[in-house]
């Protein structure tokens, strides 16, 4: 079954890089500009095959969503002289890690690589006025985002166990981010807060943070233990 898929597959990419050919020859159309977007394009869903077909095959979400973006940059730059090329490679990154997360919960990681390409694209599309500073508040608020998200996703405790819970540990570089993502919007906003003051702000903060997460872990420690201790009969 599996060779039938892959003759298909392989089968439809040499008629449709024959057809351009025979076009290309009759001139009727430039086969250069479409042959390297289809090869890439067909490696894509060769390897989105892979994904849809097994579950243990996550991993190909990633090259496919890299190839199909790939044919993606290239349409978009012929089309577009290049204005949404970059953006629409780091979209396609960030769905291939999207789908990672999704085919197989247990890969939360792919979140973070998601969030951050997924922030990269907004970065790329930005109007060419909004470079600079906007262009830092965007970054670090996208991280923020990230990680925020991350802090809602239920992990189990061990691979022994189905019992699951939620991280608390990526709320600290959310807020660490986030801070520095409002300052830089108020930057961009004409705020001035000088340097000298922001990152010494951003020290205490992130200091109050792991003191708040330390106090979380050893409570919820103290909780886990009084609940395991002997029931009195």
């Amino acid at each position: 079954m599996k060779s039938a898929n892959a003759s298909i597959i392989t089968g439809v990419i040499l008629i449709a890089l024959g057809v351009l050919l025979l076009l290309d020859r009759m001139g009727v159309t430039d086969t250069a500009a479409f042959v390297a977007p289809l090869i890439f394009a067909a490696v894509g869903v060769l390897f989105l095959s892979l994904f849809v077909r097994r579950r243990e095959n996550w991993w190909a979400a990633i090259p496919g969503s890299v190839f199909l973006g790939l044919a993606a940059v290239i349409t978009a730059t012929q089309l577009t002289a290049g204005t949404w090329g970059a953006a629409l490679l780091f979209l396609f990154m960030g769905a291939g890690f999207a789908a990672v997360f999704l085919r197989e919960p247990g890969n939360w990681w792919a979140l973070i690589p998601s969030g951050v390409m997924v922030t990269l694209a907004v970065i790329v599309a930005l109007p060419q006025a909004l470079q600079g500073t906007p262009t830092a508040a965007v970054l670090f608020l996208g991280l923020a985002a990230t990680f925020g998200v991350l802090s809602l996703i239920p992990v189990r405790v061990d691979e022994a166990s189905s019992q699951t819970e939620r991280m608390r540990w990526p709320l600290i570089p959310a807020g660490i981010l986030a801070v520095m993502g409002l300052i830089f919007v108020l930057q961009a906003m004409a705020v001035l807060i000088p340097v000298d003051f922001a990152f010494p702000a951003v020290m205490i903060l992130a200091g109050i943070a792991l003191m708040v997460y330390a106090y979380l872990a050893h409570r919820d420690g103290r909780q886990r233990a009084h609940g395991a201790g002997p029931k009195a009969g």
